[in-house]
């Protein structure tokens, strides 16, 4: 027998199953009149449109008693081709009570024309997980919620939404630049890290020059972790060097061209108020004698190696990702030097 319901949203699944008990128990009267009888009064009897999903709820007693006799039925298995399984409807959804077992069964027949496997697979499982709250819970709590309440989300799909809706995720704190240098020096020892022309470094060579520059610059020239340190040297090995050596002891690098005038160059340094300019030979001549310089090919030519304690005492030295680490210098819409500062933040 065919039934018409009108869901209620806000009725509980307690007051559906009331309402669909009652509708069948009034439409028993009308058993007599055949579903095929009903369908041809259809202009389109071959798929009415209110058919296209289809809800069965079958019950099953193996054990049947004629009299005396016992009938029993056979467990009876058939394997159609899915292109012969040709379904009546859309979608079936059958519901199988087995009195003998006291076992519920589902069977969910679809179109193949309008569903993939995986879609159906996914509706099977939302209803499973409905039945399963719904009988369940403590105390009749689902039974008593509306039905719009009710969830048809899985539970892989609720940790999902979770994770989106989750603004307290930590995310990897930013570094500094040198810990990412250290880092690919742990990793590739002996890769190439800086080549020019006929003359290359591995990183763990690099990194030998970078801590005999850093302690220099820490113990000789008292560089702190605020101080912005020029660097004014032709383009070579040492240029970073010198970089990282500045960046290692937790100073500012201001780049300085050895093609601007002397004059600019001092009022740059005048302006970033730099105690100490990095240096070749050949540029040595370009700052007056008041501008401290040191020149950095005579600290790498230099034969003396870090101690243990030079190595502690450049690893106290306290840098986070909120020091500047750049400072470059734009002419600006005037014409006069404008300093910018950049941080580690900005590059890591």
């Amino acid at each position: 027998i065919p039934l018409q319901c009108q869901l209620n949203r806000d009725g509980s699944f307690r007051q559906l199953v009331e309402y669909v008990q009652e509708i069948e128990t009034n439409c028993m009267k009308y058993s007599y009149f055949p579903l095929q009888h009903i369908l041809a009064q259809h202009s389109d009897s071959s798929k009415p449109t209110f058919l296209d999903v289809s809800f069965d709820f079958v019950t099953i007693e193996k054990k049947i008693m004629i009299g005396d006799s016992e009938l029993c039925s056979i467990p009876l298995s058939i394997t159609i081709n899915e292109d012969e399984d040709v379904s009546k409807f859309d979608f079936i959804l059958t519901i199988q009570y087995d009195l003998t077992i006291n076992q519920f069964s589902c069977i969910i027949n679809a179109s193949l024309d309008l569903f993939n496997q995986e879609t159906i697979n996914k509706i099977s499982h939302q209803f499973h997980s409905i039945l399963y709250d719904l009988f369940t819970s403590v105390n009749d709590i689902m039974k008593n919620k509306s039905i719009y309440e009710m969830s048809i989300m899985l539970s892989n799909e609720r940790l999902l939404i979770q994770s989106m809706n989750n603004t307290q995720v930590l995310f990897p704190s930013a570094t500094c630049m040198h810990h990412e240098f250290i880092y690919q020096v742990i990793q590739h020892p002996q890769k190439i890290a800086v080549e020019l022309d006929e003359q290359s470094l591995t990183y763990t060579e690099l990194l030998y020059y970078v801590q005999q520059l850093s302690f220099v610059l820490l113990n000789k020239y008292n560089v702190k972790s605020v101080d912005i340190i020029c660097q004014c040297v032709e383009r070579s090995l040492s240029m970073v060097i010198g970089i990282l050596s500045i960046i290692m002891v937790g100073g500012a690098y201001c780049p300085l061209s050895s093609q601007d005038p002397s004059q600019r160059l001092q009022i740059l340094v005048k302006e970033t108020q730099s105690h100490l300019v990095l240096v070749h030979s050949s540029t040595r001549i370009l700052f007056g004698i008041d501008i401290v310089t040191l020149n950095i090919d005579t600290i790498i030519n230099n034969e003396a190696n870090c101690t243990s304690i030079h190595l502690t005492q450049m690893s106290d030295v306290l840098i986070t990702s909120e020091n500047i680490l750049f400072v470059i210098f734009t002419s600006g819409s005037t014409g006069i030097p404008k300093a910018v500062q950049l941080r580690h933040r900005n590059f890591t």
